[in-house]
């Protein structure tokens, strides 16, 4: 991690890693955490595999829905990573999206207590990163996390 260009979460989720997987590629339930409650999130594609999709729109009033997240998978390792960017979208075609490009790696490990969860995203120069915190990395990200360990701790073992 370069702490110029990258933000880094990091939380022990209680629930199995198979749980926390199921939680990032189970489309019913990636809309359940991917955005901040009471945002809504309704998935148009989720095909969690290197070059797959990623492509999200978020409502506020639970009737209209807007382009959220139109990303690629970059690296996919079973129970282990997920890396994604949105300086690719879903059609592999660069972009340049609002509010700042980037690139998420979330890993996945055991923990005594469930799952070790860490994110780090990475930015293409200091003022991204800069522009990404200020808008609220920590509360963001953080609270997504919180509802992901939420869908996770709630579904057990399968």
């Amino acid at each position: 991690m370069n702490p110029d260009l990258d933000l880094a979460l990091e939380r022990v989720i209680r629930a199995p890693r198979a749980a926390v997987w199921s939680a990032w590629t189970d489309p019913s339930r990636f809309e359940k955490w991917w955005v901040p409650a009471p945002t809504l999130c309704r998935v148009d594609r989720l095909d969690v595999r290197p070059g797959g999709a990623l492509v999200t729109r978020l409502s506020n009033d639970g009737v209209q829905f807007v382009p959220h997240v139109d990303a690629t998978f970059l690296v996919v390792d079973e129970l282990e990573r997920i890396v994604f960017t949105n300086a690719i979208d879903s059609s592999w075609r660069p972009t340049n999206p609002a509010p700042v490009p980037m690139t998420a790696e979330i890993t996945l490990s055991d923990h005594p207590h469930g799952t070790d969860y860490r994110i780090i995203v990475r930015h293409g120069d200091p003022a991204a990163r800069a522009r990404h915190e200020e808008l609220g990395f920590v509360e963001g990200w953080g609270s997504v996390t919180k509802q992901l360990a939420g869908v996770a701790e709630g579904q057990g073992v399968e």
